[in-house]
């Protein structure tokens, strides 16, 4: 059982008192019956009443069993005497247990001299007040129906799936011992906890005892099939996730260990979000369950209430992932290589879709959304950002030499598809790697070196700018800032350093740190003119019911200069319509972005394909694992072609 026999917290203890149990008075009475009590000392409380010891003993100690009870405390608040009659008024206070609320309610003791010993006058109304002979005491639960996560339009973003559940009717059970003995070694759950449940509930009700999905059912199916008395009952509950399955999550029954660990509102038969949002918002979805106590009729099985908790209402998550777009992005990255693919809304920094391979080399949220990646080239974007608002001309002239050598660090760039050198981590050249850069051209202007993605040329600029302009144009487009995302995610970082060579690989993407998402809302801000922070939930307002605000708050939009904002659109147009991003072209608005490739050093060798661009209001960042640089601006063209298609 759950009962624990806790130390007396009487009221009795009072100074006040303490002088009255030294003359013969029915304190001394009171004090041993109710501390007997509380402690769980059943037969020490039946000595200082008057009825049958063995009697007493029992229903004290069916209490405890009936209300499931953590612990039990009571406080005296008078006791007053007449002759040989006294009474004696207290205070209890129930711990239904497992979060369940606190049972309070006032009663009496009646009391009167047997043989010169103050005893109490035994009766069920010792108990609660409301009690008579052939009565018990049970708690009755109603635990609501898991709510669903569901996408901007209120379409659930999960399908209903069957869930096996192990139940009892307690009035048909001629052993809960043994029947709970037995599914204690099929399933692990502790026998006692299992017994409490049974012995606590209205003897008519069906008791939950145990959950299990469709493949650990068919493994125990022979089992649970053994034990008299249980029943499998089928419940069909929104579990199963759709796209994106990673960020809306995966559910699972509560098993043993996981309902050792739980400390809300959970038990088990009930489920629990293994991951992503069905883990983050656990409590909203599943809300608390109803309780109240009651007294059942042993003979009629009448039931009276005496006391009842509306428990808090469970709630569905509404997210902003649009239903279609998400469709589109699954069938742009279905493919052959690895691919991550985030869309976001540019005019609020909304999550679109969120999607990664099938085979799932890339995680939605590890990945998507966490991922620290260089993002070669495209970070040109950024630091771009901090020479045009200082008024840099894109029509001069910036060389696309085969390679270069900015402060010591080495960059090629040649023809993709050929065999040579390209800058990694460190800055230096990694023979073995594809190339990342454009078609060397000496007469290039800022411009075309932009839209080629042009790794020499760019990382030129560093002796242009300063760590100050870098540092202010990264933060202005939300690189390295405190998002309040109710799932894991990364807002990049810059590395430390302050030389030509830090500066230059920074802007050629190579030692900055980035997610897909991070490059999705700089693509957004772009698009927009303002930087917004990611959004992906927006009901209810903080994944704990109980407080105010439980994740950081958001940062606020960050306006561009809109003098700079306008020239990099015009430079990712030309990265679409002349650069290397002319894959990513689709009917409809105007596509506008860059495509990158690199390949770095991180454990181990992997070689990237970034594209980063938007159509409209929908801007997006793709990140492909593969030598060829071309790969994202394609799958991006896919997605942007798709997501004009109705289902």
């Amino acid at each position: 059982m759950k009962l624990v026999r806790l130390a007396l917290a009487l009221g009795l203890a009072a100074p006040a008192l303490t002088a009255c149990f030294e003359e013969p008075s029915p304190h001394e009475a009171v004090r041993e019956f109710l501390v007997g009590w509380e402690d769980g000392d059943y037969a020490s409380a039946a000595r200082r009443a008057d009825g049958d010891p063995a009697t007493v003993r029992k229903a004290l100690e069916a209490v405890g069993v009936q209300l499931d009870a953590a612990s039990m405390r009571f406080s005296v608040s008078s006791i007053k005497a007449d002759g040989d009659q006294a009474t004696a008024k207290y205070h209890a206070e129930v711990d239904l247990g497992e979060n369940n609320p606190l049972w309070e309610y006032d009663s009496v003791l009646p009391l009167h001299l047997v043989g010169g010993e103050w005893k109490v006058r035994w009766s069920p109304a010792v108990i609660h007040p409301d009690m008579h002979e052939g009565q018990r005491l049970a708690v009755a639960v109603d635990p609501q129906p898991r709510q669903p996560i569901l996408d901007r339009d209120g379409n659930p973003l999960q399908t209903d799936a069957r869930l096996y559940v192990a139940s009892v009717i307690p009035s048909e059970l001629s052993d809960p011992a043994e029947l709970c003995r037995q599914l204690s070694a099929v399933t692990g759950f502790a026998q006692d906890r299992l017994l409490s449940k049974i012995l606590s509930a209205p003897p008519n009700d069906r008791v939950p005892l145990a959950t299990f999905g469709r493949a650990k059912y068919e493994e125990l199916r022979a089992r649970l099939a053994a034990i008299q008395g249980l029943r499998v009952f089928t419940d069909t509950q929104p579990v199963a996730p759709a796209s994106p399955t990673q960020i809306v999550g995966r559910v699972a029954a509560i098993t043993a260990e996981k309902e050792q660990q739980l400390g809300g509102p959970q038990r088990a038969g009930d489920t629990v979000g293994r991951e992503g949002l069905q883990k983050a918002y656990q409590d909203q979805l599943t809300g608390s369950t109803e309780t109240r106590v009651i007294i059942i009729d042993t003979k009629t099985q009448e039931m009276r209430e005496l006391k009842s908790w509306p428990g808090r209402k469970n709630t569905s998550v509404k997210t902003t992932i649009d239903s279609r777009l998400q469709r589109a992005a699954d069938i742009a990255t279905t493919g052959q290589v690895p691919a991550a693919l985030v869309a976001v809304q540019a005019s609020t920094g909304q999550i679109l879709a969120v999607s990664t391979d099938p085979g799932h080399r890339f995680n939605q949220e590890k990945d998507a959304l966490a991922g620290h990646y260089p993002p070669g080239t495209t970070y040109s974007i950024v630091t771009s950002y901090g020479l045009l608002k200082n008024g840099f001309d894109v029509r001069r002239k910036v060389p696309c030499t085969a390679d270069r050598t900015v402060g010591g660090a080495r960059f090629t760039a040649e023809v993709a598809g050929t065999t040579t050198g390209t800058v990694g981590a460190s800055g230096a050249v990694d023979p073995t790697g594809k190339t990342t850069s454009a078609v060397p051209d000496d007469s290039a202007t800022f411009a075309a070196d932009f839209a080629q993605g042009c790794a020499t040329a760019l990382a030129s600029l560093a002796r242009l700018t300063t760590d100050q302009t870098v540092d202010d144009s990264s933060a202005t487009l939300g690189v390295a800032a405190k998002w309040g995302l109710p799932v894991s995610a990364y807002s990049g970082a810059l590395p430390a350093g302050s030389s030509d060579a830090d500066r230059a690989r920074i802007i050629a993407g190579t030692t900055v740190r980035v997610s897909p998402l991070s490059m999705a809302l700089v693509a957004g801000a772009v698009a927009s003119g303002t930087w917004r922070p990611p959004v992906l939930v927006t009901s209810p307002a903080t994944p704990d019911p109980a407080a105010e605000a439980t994740l950081p708050s958001a940062p606020s939009p960050i306006p561009l200069d809109q003098g700079a904002a306008a020239k990099l659109r015009d430079l990712m147009r030309a990265g679409v319509t002349s650069g290397s991003a002319q894959a990513a072209a689709a009917p409809g608005d105007p596509v506008y972005g860059v495509a990158a490739g690199l390949g770095y050093t991180e454990k181990k060798r992997r070689n990237l394909s970034w594209f980063v661009g938007w159509q409209g209001d929908v801007a997006i960042a793709v990140m492909a694992e593969t030598p060829d640089q071309g790969e994202a601006a394609v799958i991006a063209g896919t997605f942007f072609r798709n997501a004009h298609v109705t289902p």
